[in-house]
């Protein structure tokens, strides 16, 4: 009890902005390979892909509630695929939903770099510790339990273990890691339409193409126009603060 009360203090007290970081060229190249072995080496990518399919469904989730939808459930599966169910209008509302997913961990990822690097790291792990923890009310699936409560588990080990002075080093690379494992996303997606077309059925952009009848190219290359952004921004902001 001592220690949930202690990780629910340590919680608010991360939405006060901290002292801004001091990253030199060095240490950010340090974090950046860091954040490169979490997302490109195999060994790790099955663990840390896990993460990413997260903020995929994520990005489905919270773009449904934009347009009013009622979100019913999430599932996860340790193949990295998972699925997102919603109910309401659809339209535009579920090609909108739709569309979120790949690009949505490039997008959080350049904006963890720039709360890592602006002071509002520690404000970044506590909104999505309690993101996390509100995710589990809507997990479907005991895989998708399991892997929710791994990430409930790191996001308050970082809480609870990390000084709020070096909160932003770590928010940093965990930016980076979802960048990079956003373009990984992002050329399996294409690799499913170009060369593994059993499985196109599962894709996004092929879902999107089955529901506005626009090709599936051209969904591929809005993800890929969106991931490019996020990328730019994150570079604007490491080239302004170091």
């Amino acid at each position: 009890m001592e220690l949930i009360n202690q990780w629910w203090q340590q919680l608010l007290a991360g939405f006060a902005r901290a002292q801004v970081p001091e990253v030199t060229a060095i240490e950010l190249l340090i974090i950046a390979l860091a954040a490169a072995a979490l997302s490109i080496p195999a060994t790790t990518w099955r663990y840390f892909g896990l993460f990413t399919t997260v903020v995929h469904e994520l990005g489905h989730a919270f773009t449904a509630l934009m347009t009013g939808r009622l979100l019913t459930g999430i599932t996860l599966n340790r193949d990295h695929s998972g699925m997102t169910t919603s109910y309401g209008r659809g339209g535009w509302r579920t090609v909108w939903s739709g569309f979120w997913g790949y690009p949505v961990p490039a997008v959080v990822g350049a904006v963890l770099v720039w709360a890592g690097l602006s002071g509002w790291g520690p404000a970044a792990t506590s909104v999505g510790a309690l993101v996390l923890l509100a995710t589990i009310l809507f997990i479907r699936n005991w895989m998708g339990l399991l892997i929710m409560m791994g990430a409930v588990v790191v996001s308050a080990v970082l809480i609870l273990a990390v000084p709020a002075s070096f909160t932003g080093h770590v928010v940093i690379g965990l930016g980076l890691a979802l960048l990079v494992g956003s373009v990984r996303d992002l050329i399996n997606v294409i690799t499913v339409h170009t060369s593994r077309r059993r499985s196109v059925d599962q894709s996004d952009a092929y879902l999107l193409y089955r529901q506005t009848h626009i090709p599936s190219v051209v969904w591929l290359l809005l993800f890929t126009v969106v991931v490019g952004l996020s990328w730019t921004f994150a570079g604007y902001v490491i080239n302004s603060r170091i």
